[in-house]
């Protein structure tokens, strides 16, 4: 059977994924520059066509708690926002990490602080990668930097979250959302029957007969004798994740005096500035961080003693090159160079950038 190619947008890619990866459950409500997701699910009517429900809750706090509620049976859920919706969702993702329920949350990035602009930006990195509600957690970050990815990691993301059963996010950002490109698009995966989930997730409360065998999902405990004893269970699960899940992309590094690294649509321009630096003769490599977390530490790392510097490249006032100074433990000069308020850099602006701070 021929592969099934689109032209879609971002945020329209990710709901024909999910309808095709057979998610059970979409929850969600409207924001800029995400409201594709929903109004495309709405649009493709698969209720009908796979038995999906897709919900608009009655804001953010609804629909991250509808996701728990279904995350907790055991069914493929997911929810979707920008910036300060996601920030409405930090309690129920905190509850979620707490018990231990997979899911999958989609941010597509717009600027701040607060209501901020509409405009794309990569500003929630400290919000994602550091844990933006309260307590000791971690999500599994996929960063996204084409449509293609966009459709991929909707399957990915489930496949994580449900392996580790700890919630998983994309986070990608306006421009990606945003933007058009050809996608090939997965083919359709059954949902599951009840048995299927019930066999693939026995931790899940479902309604048993005997009320002595109904399993309990909570992240309360007021022990904190046992409270200790799962914080250190997830970060026993944190460290497999890290030590198993980490995913990266280099682009002509093998030979490279200097190194950029950047995420999402970052990288994209990033390529650019590299054939562009290469053609005034300045060997540049690019270093693209696919999971955000876990952090490819290990991979920039083996770059110090061959690189004179690194420069991270993101649509923030700096974020993530905090956790490159960390992979390099101050071997190599690090420095940052981003746009703020949802102004897009250029390869020429981040080229200057380079030279500037590091030549």
């Amino acid at each position: 059977m021929a592969d099934e190619i689109k032209l879609m947008k971002g945020n329209e890619a990710i709901a024909h994924a999910a309808i095709r990866y057979g998610v059970d459950g979409y929850f969600g409500y409207p924001i800029t520059p995400q409201s594709e997701i929903l109004e495309t699910l709405m649009a493709e009517m698969p209720w009908e066509k796979t038995g999906m429900v897709v919900l608009q809750a009655e804001s953010e706090v609804a629909a991250i708690n509808m996701v728990y509620g279904g995350a907790s049976t055991g069914k493929r859920v997911m929810t979707s926002s920008s910036s300060p919706g996601v920030s409405l969702k930090q309690e129920g993702i905190s509850y979620l990490a707490g018990a231990e329920l997979p899911c999958l949350i989609v941010n597509v990035m717009r600027g701040g602080p607060g209501l901020g602009t509409i405009q794309p930006s990569q500003a929630d990195y400290f919000q994602t990668v550091k844990g933006g509600g309260h307590g000791d957690y971690r999500l599994i970050t996929l960063a996204p930097s084409s449509v293609q990815e966009m459709a991929n990691f909707v399957g990915l993301g489930f496949e994580l979250a449900f392996k580790y059963r700890n919630p998983a996010i994309i986070l990608a950002d306006g421009i990606i959302g945003q933007m058009m490109e050809k996608v090939t698009l997965p083919p359709f995966h059954p949902r599951r029957t009840e048995e299927e989930v019930r066999a693939e997730c026995p931790w899940a409360a479902q309604g048993k007969i005997s009320s002595r065998s109904k399993n309990v999902i909570t992240s309360l405990e007021l022990d904190p004798a046992i409270m200790e004893e799962n914080n250190i269970r997830f970060q026993k699960k944190y460290k497999l994740i890290s030590e198993n899940e980490v995913r990266y992309e280099e682009y002509r590094c093998e030979d490279a005096d200097y190194l950029l690294v950047a995420f999402g649509s970052s990288a994209r321009i990033c390529q650019k500035t590299v054939e562009n630096a290469r053609a005034e003769g300045i060997k540049v490599g690019l270093l693209r961080p696919i999971t955000l977390w876990p952090f490819p530490s290990a991979a920039i790392a083996k770059y110090v003693g061959q690189v004179k510097g690194i420069l991270s490249v993101e649509l923030n006032a700096g974020q993530m090159v905090e956790d490159v100074r960390l992979a390099v433990a101050c071997q190599v000069k690090v420095e940052h160079f981003g746009r703020l308020g949802g102004i897009v850099f250029t390869p020429d602006e981040v080229l200057q950038a380079l030279k500037t701070k590091l030549l």
